[in-house]
C-alpha cells in the first residue's frame, strides 16, 4: 500500500512518510584570468527530495578559486553536486600563449593573444558558457565574461575602444523566504596604452566580480553566492595587472517543514524556523557540515 506516494514501512498498523525537503546547492565561483572573467559556480535546486529518517547527510561547500585562473570547488549535498566554476582564460605576454576559459558549473571567459580564445563550457543544467575574448592587436584586446547561472557571459568586442565582456547574470531563489540572486559570472578585463583603450566589463548579478584595466583593479566574486571573479588586464603603460578577482564561495541551503526539522547538525549552519510565518525551517551552510534527518 502506498498512500500519498509513500511506502508504508510496517511499524505496527501504520507507517511514517520520509520527510521531503527543498535544496539549493551552489558551487564555488572561479577566479578571473588574464583578461577572461571567472565562471560562476554551478546552480542546482529542486523540491521533493526525500530524506531517510536517522540518516546523516554530508554537506560540502565549495571554496572560490584563489589567485588567478583557478577553478572553483564543488559543493555537495547527499547525491547532489554543483560543479565549481571554470577559470577565466589567460592572455599571452609575447613569449607565452593565452588560453580559452575553463569548463565548469558555468564556463570561464576566454583570454587573448596571439588570437582570441573561446569561453569555457558549462555543465548541463547548472549554468551557462563563458564569452569569447576579442583580439585585434597588442593594444586592442578584451576578455570574455564568465558565464552565470541565468545567462551566458558576453563576448569581448572591438575593434578600437571596445568593451570587455560582462559576466552572465545569476538566478534568483526565494528558498530563504526572500529573493536572492546567486551564481553571477565574473567580467572580462580590458586594456589601455598610449591613448588607445578598451574598457573592462561589469560582473553579473548574483555576486560576479567586475573586470580590471587601466587604474581599476578587478574585484572578487561574492562569498556565499558562488560568483566568479573579475579578469585583470593591462594598466596605464601596458603593464600586466598581476592580480585577478578571486571566486566567491558557494552555499548549501535546505528547506523543510518545521515539524520535519530534526535539530541535529554539525558544522554550525544558520537555522531559521517558521521562515516568513510559513511553517518552514531553513538550514544554511556556508561551510562543511552534516544534517541528520
Amino acid at each position: 500500500m502506498t498512500p500519498f506516494g509513500y511506502t508504508v514501512l510496517g511499524f505496527g498498523a501504520g507507517g511514517v512518510a520520509p520527510p521531503e525537503i527543498e535544496y539549493l546547492v551552489v558551487g564555488g565561483g572561479a577566479s578571473g584570468g588574464h583578461f577572461g572573467g571567472g565562471g560562476a559556480g554551478g546552480y542546482r535546486t529542486a523540491t521533493g527530495f526525500a530524506l531517510e529518517k536517522g540518516t546523516q547527510y554530508t554537506v560540502t561547500v565549495g571554496a572560490g578559486g584563489a589567485s588567478r585562473s583557478n577553478d572553483g570547488e564543488d559543493s555537495v549535498f547527499s547525491t547532489i553536486t554543483s560543479d565549481g566554476g571554470g577559470f577565466g582564460g589567460m592572455g599571452g605576454t609575447g613569449t607565452t600563449t593565452g588560453s580559452a576559459g575553463g569548463d565548469g558549473g558555468s564556463g570561464g571567459g576566454g583570454g587573448v593573444y596571439p588570437s582570441a580564445f573561446a569561453g569555457g563550457s558549462a555543465t548541463a543544467g547548472q549554468g551557462n558558457d563563458g564569452g569569447s575574448g576579442w583580439y585585434l592587436s597588442n593594444s586592442n584586446v578584451t576578455g570574455g565574461g564568465g558565464g552565470g547561472a541565468g545567462a551566458v557571459g558576453a563576448d569581448g568586442t572591438g575593434p578600437a575602444n571596445g568593451n570587455a565582456g560582462d559576466g552572465g547574470d545569476g538566478t534568483a531563489s526565494s528558498i530563504t523566504g526572500s529573493s536572492v540572486t546567486y551564481a553571477g559570472g565574473g567580467a572580462g578585463g580590458g586594456f589601455k596604452i598610449y591613448g588607445t583603450h578598451t574598457t573592462y566589463g561589469d560582473g553579473g548579478s548574483g555576486g560576479g566580480g567586475d573586470g580590471g584595466g587601466f587604474y581599476e583593479s578587478p574585484t572578487d566574486g561574492t562569498d556565499g553566492l558562488g560568483g566568479g571573479g573579475g579578469g585583470n588586464g593591462f594598466g596605464q603603460w601596458g603593464d600586466i595587472l598581476s592580480n585577478a578577482g578571486a571566486g566567491g564561495s558557494g552555499i548549501v541551503i535546505l528547506r523543510m517543514l518545521d515539524a520535519d526539522y530534526s535539530g541535529t547538525t554539525t558544522g554550525s549552519p544558520t537555522v531559521a524556523t517558521d521562515v516568513g510565518s510559513s511553517g518552514y525551517t531553513t538550514v544554511t551552510f556556508t561551510g562543511d557540515g552534516t544534517y541528520t534527518a
